[in-house]
């Protein structure tokens, strides 16, 4: 993994919705130049304590920028290749890093190499691209059938066997690297061979080896796409769904569990960690109680992983994703021209994830580290954070008042309700209702 990685902090974008382009246009858009905006919450951005933008698709597609039409050009609703130098150039003057998003699974029905399969057949100049059938009985005239992802008809299934889908997509790759961007996430990697990418990404990282690549990969197994791929990292839901879900349900179990495993990845690989992103409902819609996203972020950022905020999510954004045609859109919601247009009631949630990213800046071993058990109940739980010789605890409290065993504990950093109680022989932290503390072994200067 590139050196830089271990002390990035990602702020996550889904600019189509971000800047308030039109996610379905009924035809082909103009070109308007929006990613500019972007430049205007960089600042934001910094003073959230986020090191690098995690961008989601930029270049020219259908409709929701995950189906492409043209893998070399911005899209037009975005603006076009100057806008994408200007944002660059303005996020490299602040010490970022950008990240792109790419789509190397699929592309639309419109990508204009399918649309010549269509008209011309298997005979087409990028026939070799897609995955074509020709079912018995199907009239010539409707030409080849083409595998399609997850049963969307509009989204095409690239030929990962093909030696020119491997060229595509190490060409798109590099060509963006080269014009600034840090890395790449790959979308729906999870649906690509892994072999594939074990052949285009060291074509990618002869010429950038400190690319920062990793796969969206929802379930499976992540040791073995990881170690069969060569991607640095990949997307780790199985933490995201846990974190939520344990503090919903209070049942802290689930997450020990899931911290559990979350070590055995740390022996391999160093996750992208998150608690919201722009394919899944609000962790503010997901928790009834409020007070819980407070403990979320000190389990997202205590633990080790590379860690991103989704945009919005900072502010206590709420959005339920449903499974349906614009499902998303709430989600994925339109940003005002600055952040000064927010409303007041987001702030102490922006102040609370400065916290917290400020404790874990200053502690950037934090990245590797793993967790071990020091207290586990359904409503209360507490955890230490280590890498080597260097600790701190979580404690958590779901239920009424409560009083948790802080061995080896000597100063309070960051929480809520929380009293440090030190004992003839051994420390306790006292949680009131819904509190919460990280603690650490240094006394306090």
């Amino acid at each position: 993994m590139p050196a830089w990685v271990e002390h990035a902090i990602f702020w996550q974008i889904y600019p189509l919705g971000f800047v308030g382009a039109e996610v379905r246009p009924e035809r082909p858009p103009p070109l308007v130049h929006r990613l500019g905006r972007v430049i205007g919450w960089l600042d934001y951005a910094i003073k959230l304590g986020a090191s690098a933008l995690l961008l989601g698709p930029i270049f020219a597609s259908a409709t929701h920028g995950y189906d492409t039409t043209d893998h070399f050009h911005i899209d037009p609703r975005l603006g076009d290749e100057a806008d994408f130098d200007a944002l660059i150039a303005a996020a490299r003057d602040r010490g970022m890093r950008v990240v792109l998003d790419g789509v190397f699974n699929h592309v639309a029905r419109r990508h204009p190499a399918f649309q010549e399969v269509l008209r011309q057949g298997p005979a087409a100049p990028g026939a070799g691209l897609f995955r074509l059938t020709s079912p018995p009985g199907r009239p010539a005239s409707e030409g080849p059938e083409a595998a399609t992802f997850e049963g969307h008809g509009d989204l095409v299934v690239l030929n990962h066997d093909a030696p020119e889908v491997e060229k595509l997509a190490a060409a798109v790759m590099i060509h963006w690297l080269d014009r600034g961007a840090a890395g790449f996430r790959l979308d729906a990697a999870y649906a690509v061979p892994p072999r594939f990418w074990a052949r285009v990404l060291p074509r990618v990282r002869e010429r950038h080896p400190e690319a920062y690549i990793f796969g969206e990969v929802i379930h499976g197994d992540y040791l073995g796409f990881v170690k069969e791929s060569g991607v640095d990292a990949v997307t780790q839901y199985e933490l995201w769904k846990a974190i939520w879900s344990a503090l919903e349900d209070k049942n802290f179990f689930e997450l020990a569990w899931a911290l559990d495993r979350h070590n055995g990845f740390l022996d391999a690989f160093t996750p992208q960690t998150f608690v919201g992103n722009h394919d899944v409902t609000r962790l503010a819609s997901r928790l009834a109680d409020p007070r819980a996203i407070d403990h979320a972020l000190a389990v997202l950022l205590a633990c080790g992983g590379t860690p991103s905020i989704y945009a919005g999510d900072e502010q206590g954004f709420r959005g339920m994703k449903e499974n349906r045609a614009g499902g998303d859109d709430a989600v994925r919601p339109a940003f005002p021209e600055g952040p000064e247009a927010l409303s007041p009631a987001g702030w102490p949630i922006y102040r609370r994830h400065q916290e917290l990213i400020g404790m874990r800046r200053r502690h950037p071993w934090l990245h590797r580290a793993k967790t071990r058990v020091a207290h586990l109940a359904n409503e209360t739980f507490a955890f230490v954070a280590y890498e080597r010789d260097r600790s701190l605890m979580v404690a958590l409290n779901l239920g009424g008042p409560a009083e948790l065993p802080a061995r080896g504990m000597r100063a309070l950093l960051n929480g809520r309700d929380a009293e440090l109680l030190p004992g003839p022989r051994e420390p306790k932290i006292r949680l009131g209702e819904a509190g919460w503390a990280i603690l650490s072994p240094a006394a306090a200067l």
